[in-house]
C-alpha cells in the first residue's frame, strides 16, 4: 500500500495541474457510481427481504383466520341449534293458540254473519218502505216546482214582450229627438259662421288701420336713425380708416357668407312653406276631425242614454229574477236540509234497531210482533174499514203512513213493557223501602234500651201477638219471589254497535 501511494504521488506530482483536477473528478466520480451502486444492492436486498416476510405475513394470517373460523362456526352452529329449538317450541305455543284463537273467532264470525244477514234483511225492508215514501214525496214535489216554474216562465214571457214593445217605441222617439237635434244645430252653425266672418273683417280693418299708423311713425324715426348713422359713418370711416382695409377682406367673406345664407334662407323659405302647407293640412283634418268627434260625442250621449235606460230596465228585470231565483233557492235549500234530517233521523234510528236487535230474546226474534187480541169477524170489519177511502184530512194523513204499521206495533209493544216495568220497579221500591223498615224494627228489637222500649218492639210479645207492623205483602207470594233477570251494560252494548 505504500508504494501504491507513493507511485500515485509520485504519479500526481508529475502531473500538472489541470491533469491533476481532472484525475481527482474522475476519482470522485467512481466513488460516487460505487455508492450508488451499493445503495441499489442494498435496497433491492430489503425490497426482497420485505415482500418474503408480507407473503409469510399473509399466509400465516390466513392460516389462523381458517382455524378461528372453523372454531368460530361450531360455536356458533351449537348456538343456533338450542336458538332453534327454542323457537320451535315457542313457535308451537303460538302455532297452538293463534289456532285456539282462530276457531273461536270464526265461531263468532258465523254468529255475526247470521245476526248481520238477519239484521239486513230487516234493515232492507224498512229502507225499501221509506225509499218508497219519499219517492211519493219527490215526485209531488217535483210536480210543484214544475207548476212553479211553468208560471214563472210565462210571467218571463210577458214582461219581456213588454220591455221590446217598450224598446221599440223608446227607439223611434229617440230617432224623432236626433233629427230635430241635427236640424237645430246646423242653424245654430250656420248663424256662427256668419258672426265669425263678420268679426274676422272687423278684426281685419283694424288691424290694417293699425299698421298704416306704425308704418308712418316708424319712416319719421327711421329717417331721423338714418341722420345719426351717416354721422357716425363718417366719424367712423375717420376713425377707422385703417381697418377699412380688413374690412374689404371680411367684406367679402360676407358677401360669400350672404350667399351661403341666402341659399339656406330660401331652403328654409321651402321648408317653411312646405310646414305651412302641412298645418293647412292639419288644421283642415282637425276640424274635420273636430266635426267628427263632435257627431260621434253625440251619437255616444244618446247611445248612452239609451243604454242607461235599457240597463236600468235589465237590472230591474234581473232583481225580480234574482228575487224569484232566490225564493226558489232558499225553498230548495229548506227541502234538502228538511230531507238531511229525515236522512239523519233514518240513519239514527236504524243505529237504535241494531242496538235494540242485539238485546231482543230468541222470542222475539222469532216473532218480533204480538199476535192481535181481536178476533176474526173484528179484524174483517177493521181491513174492510181500512179500504175504504178516508174522508177527513186527518184521516187522509194517517193514508200516507200504512206501511209503518208494523214499526207502530212494535214501538207500542216497546211502549207498554216499558209503562210495565216502570209499574214494577215501583212496586219493588216499595217493597224494598218495606223490607228495610222491618229490618230496622228487627235491629231495634236485638238492641235493648229505654229507646227501643218506648217505640214499637217486635221482641215485645204479649199473648202471642206483637206490636210491630207487619209487611203488606207476604214473602211467599209469586210476585214477590221473582226470578233473576240476566243485565248486559249499556257500554258494553254501544261499543260493540257504534
Amino acid at each position: 500500500m505504500p508504494k501504491k501511494g507513493g507511485k500515485k504521488s509520485a504519479k500526481l506530482s508529475n502531473m500538472s495541474e489541470e491533469e491533476r483536477l481532472l484525475f481527482m473528478q474522475q476519482k470522485a466520480l467512481a466513488e460516487e457510481e460505487l455508492s450508488k451502486k451499493k445503495e441499489d444492492i442494498l435496497t433491492q436486498f430489503l425490497k426482497d427481504k420485505l415482500a418474503k416476510e408480507e407473503k409469510s405475513s399473509v399466509l400465516n394470517l390466513n392460516k389462523i383466520n381458517q382455524q378461528w373460523r372453523v372454531l368460530m362456526r361450531e360455536t356458533k352452529g351449537r348456538e343456533l341449534k338450542k336458538d332453534i329449538e327454542v323457537l320451535s317450541q315457542t313457535f308451537e305455543r303460538v302455532v297452538d293458540r293463534k289456532d285456539s284463537v282462530i276457531k273461536s273467532l270464526a265461531w263468532d264470525l258465523e254468529e255475526a254473519e247470521a245476526q248481520y244477514s238477519q239484521a239486513l234483511r230487516a234493515h232492507l225492508h224498512n229502507l225499501d218502505v221509506l225509499l218508497q215514501l219519499q219517492r211519493g214525496r219527490l215526485e209531488s214535489l217535483e210536480q210543484n216546482y214544475q207548476a212553479e216554474l211553468e208560471a214563472l216562465r210565462g210571467e218571463f214571457h210577458t214582461e219581456r214582450e213588454l220591455i221590446l214593445s217598450q224598446h221599440q217605441q223608446e227607439c223611434t222617439h229617440l230617432e224623432d229627438v236626433s233629427f230635430a237635434m241635427e236640424q237645430n244645430y246646423s242653424e245654430q252653425e250656420n248663424d256662427v259662421k256668419q258672426d265669425f266672418h263678420s268679426v274676422r273683417d272687423e278684426i281685419r280693418n283694424k288691424n290694417i288701420e293699425e299698421k298704416h299708423a306704425l308704418r308712418i311713425q316708424l319712416e319719421g324715426t327711421v329717417e331721423e336713425l338714418w341722420r345719426h348713422f351717416q354721422q357716425a359713418l363718417r366719424s367712423y370711416n375717420e376713425a377707422t380708416e385703417e381697418r377699412k382695409s380688413a374690412f374689404e377682406a371680411l367684406r367679402g367673406r360676407d358677401e360669400k357668407s350672404a350667399k351661403e345664407i341666402e341659399m339656406q334662407m330660401k331652403k328654409i323659405q321651402k321648408l317653411q312653406d312646405s310646414i305651412a302647407l302641412v298645418r293647412s293640412r292639419l288644421a283642415s283634418s282637425a276640424r274635420e276631425s273636430e266635426k267628427q268627434n263632435r257627431r260621434l260625442q253625440e251619437e255616444k250621449e244618446a247611445i248612452q242614454g239609451h243604454f242607461h235606460t235599457i240597463k236600468t230596465q235589465m237590472n230591474r228585470a234581473r232583481a225580480c229574477e234574482r228575487g224569484q231565483l232566490a225564493k226558489l233557492t232558499l225553498h230548495s235549500n229548506a227541502a234538502i236540509k228538511k230531507l238531511q234530517q229525515l236522512i239523519e233521523k233514518g240513519e239514527y234510528v236504524l243505529r237504535l234497531t241494531e242496538m235494540c236487535r242485539k238485546l231482543e230474546t230468541e222470542e222475539e226474534k222469532v216473532l218480533p210482533f204480538y199476535s192481535s187480541s181481536l178476533s176474526a169477524e173484528e179484524q174483517s170489519q177493521e181491513q174492510a174499514a181500512a179500504m175504504e177511502p178516508p174522508t177527513e184530512q186527518l184521516a187522509q194523513a194517517m193514508q200516507d203512513y200504512t206501511a209503518l204499521e208494523r214499526f207502530w206495533q212494535r214501538y207500542n209493544k216497546a211502549l207498554l213493557e216499558q209503562l210495565a216495568l216502570e209499574r214494577e220497579k215501583a212496586v219493588l221500591a216499595r217493597e224494598n223501602a218495606q223490607l228495610r223498615q222491618l229490618l230496622k224494627q228487627y235491629l231495634d228489637g236485638i238492641s235493648v234500651s229505654d229507646d227501643t222500649l218506648g217505640q214499637l218492639n217486635p221482641l215485645f210479645i204479649v199473648n202471642q201477638r206483637t206490636n210491630a207492623r207487619l209487611p203488606a205483602v207476604p214473602l211467599s207470594e209469586g210476585r214477590v219471589a221473582r226470578h233473576a233477570h240476566t243485565v248486559i251494560e249499556a257500554a258494553h252494548i254501544v261499543q260493540h254497535t257504534i
